[in-house]
């Protein structure tokens, strides 16, 4: 969407944003000059495929194509999205370029009055039903453009536009469905600005990423290529990374709006009871099993309120543009490209206050994909999506070179003990060459952490309460420890954690008891 209709208003004014005509930038002119010159030297029947970030006005851009292209030709054009918001947006933008337009929804059975439009919106299931029920149909489709392309559904139409160029438009050029590449549909793939092109122009937001290590090895992929729902409820609803994730928030985005992604309901109605136990109550949750009238009650609550938490699942990925975002939170794993940038591009959005946004990753997905301002050769991926998806890092992978580093506010309660690091892969080889058991690794590992929480606390209840802050370090140590190990399973590693965090009271009793002797 453009962003200069913003440069005037307030937070909290930005209600409107489309209803006046947009004023095009630079890039996106010279894009348009682009497509408009494939248009008029491709030959019929020509697929095109457009990528650019979100964020950076494909709406606005294939709005005002739509509006040039039915000044120089006597044909139609017909806009398809996957969602009945993006064609009521869409239709909204269109009218915003003086493109008169009619939408084909669900009540929509025929087209007497089709003379009367040159442009229709439609999404893609609606236009199939009514085509197959042979009682609408178009005439004179000159240009069909598809929003956010890279869904396989639009695929199910492309038979019933003869002798029409086809404009794909997306942010990713990566197919939904592996087994169904996008090259097999569009003949040729024009890339737009970059992502750090857009922020260095300032037409896009800076981020900050702020990742935390995550063991993944327990979620499970299901058919559609991505982490289950029902792994990723067991794992993201856990108190660990509960915990985890309130530290995360308090440490980085106090204050601040702020959207959490989340994989299933369950996990954001966690996320919801979590934050309220904590004292946070400005958080609400949304997932698609609300109504549309509740969910308009929460984005304009959410809109309206300056520090308030979104906790939500899937459906703000696509079709929802809230500028004043100041931080995203990836709550989740995700093996999609595609859904990574989505959830990202929420925070994306400049205002004239807001220069920059916080994204906090607790899946492991920058250590997959990169940084959201990392370079991306779209034209391999479009070409060999096959490889991108093969050379992606494994979760195995990513874990055995997590590298642990004390936050400062936690470092900052162990002031008192000069030396906290701990070498797991050395003390092991240390180990084996003394011919010991590999046992005396954590004997060691365990005496350092009680000596830390001792040397820093003036009771025995302040010892113990500092030993919870360090469960990301006694998690990263036994993940290195069982992986000089070797074959060894999640179970047992879980329940060398808790044995860990047992022994380690423990220890902390016995040290205050010898201070008091």
């Amino acid at each position: 969407m453009q962003n200069s209709i913003f440069l005037s208003m307030s937070k909290k004014d930005i209600l409107l944003e489309y209803e006046e005509k947009k004023k095009l930038y630079g890039y996106q002119l010279g894009d348009i000059d682009s497509i408009f010159e494939k248009i008029e030297k491709a030959p019929i029947n020509y697929h095109l495929l457009y990528q650019l970030p979100t964020g950076g006005g494909k709406t606005v851009i294939f709005s005002e194509i739509t509006r040039k292209y039915l000044e120089k030709y006597n044909k139609k054009v017909v806009v398809l999205t996957h969602r009945i918001e993006l064609c009521k947006q869409t239709s909204k933008m269109l009218k915003g370029f003086d493109v008169k337009n009619k939408i084909i929804n669900s009540n929509i059975k025929e087209l007497p009055d089709q003379d009367e439009y040159s442009c229709f919106v439609a999404m893609v299931e609606t236009l199939k039903n009514r085509l197959n029920d042979e009682k609408l149909h178009i005439d004179n489709v000159g240009l069909l453009i598809i929003d956010e392309a890279h869904f396989n559904s639009f695929r199910k139409l492309f038979h019933a536009f003869k002798n029409t160029f086809f404009l794909g438009v997306t942010a990713t050029p990566l197919s939904s469905n592996i087994k169904l590449p996008m090259k097999e549909n569009y003949q040729e793939l024009l890339v737009g600005s970059s992502i750090a092109t857009l922020i260095d122009k300032g037409y896009l937001a800076k981020a900050k990423t702020i990742s935390y290590d995550v063991g993944l090895t327990s979620l499970k992929v299901g058919i559609n290529g991505d982490y289950t729902v029902k792994s990723s409820d067991e794992l993201y609803s856990n108190m660990l990374m509960q915990e985890k994730l309130i530290q995360a928030y308090s440490s980085h985005s106090f204050g601040k709006k702020t959207l959490i992604f989340n994989n299933g309901i369950q996990t954001s109605l966690h996320v919801l009871d979590t934050f309220r136990e904590a004292g946070y109550k400005n958080i609400r949750h949304l997932d698609n099993t609300n109504t549309n009238e509740e969910r308009k009650d929460i984005l304009k609550w959410f809109k309206e309120t300056p520090d308030a938490i979104l906790t939500s699942v899937g459906i703000l990925t696509t079709g929802f543009d809230e500028p004043t975002v100041e931080t995203v939170i990836l709550n989740r794993a995700t093996k999609s490209l595609t859904l990574y940038f989505q959830m990202i591009g929420r925070g994306s959005r400049k205002l004239p206050n807001k220069d920059e946004f916080t994204i906090i990753d607790l899946g492991n997905n920058a250590a997959r994909f990169g940084l959201w301002t990392d370079k991306i050769d779209w034209q391999h991926i479009f070409k060999y999506p096959d490889q991108y998806i093969h050379n992606l890092k494994g979760d195995v992978e990513i874990e055995m070179h997590f590298s642990y580093k004390m936050p400062p506010e936690i470092r900052a309660k162990f002031k008192q003990t000069p030396v906290i690091d701990f070498d797991v892969e050395n003390e092991y080889k240390l180990a084996l060459s003394k011919n010991l058991r590999p046992k005396v690794v954590l004997d060691k590992s365990l005496d350092q952490h009680a000596t830390m929480c001792v040397e820093n606390s003036e009771s025995l209840y302040e010892a113990k309460i500092l030993s919870k802050l360090l469960a990301d370090d006694i998690e990263s140590r036994i993940r290195h420890y069982t992986n000089c190990l070797s074959n060894t399973t999640k179970n047992y590693r879980d329940w060398l954690i808790e044995d860990y965090k047992t022994k380690l009271l423990i220890a902390i009793g016995r040290k205050f008891r010898e201070l008091l002797d």
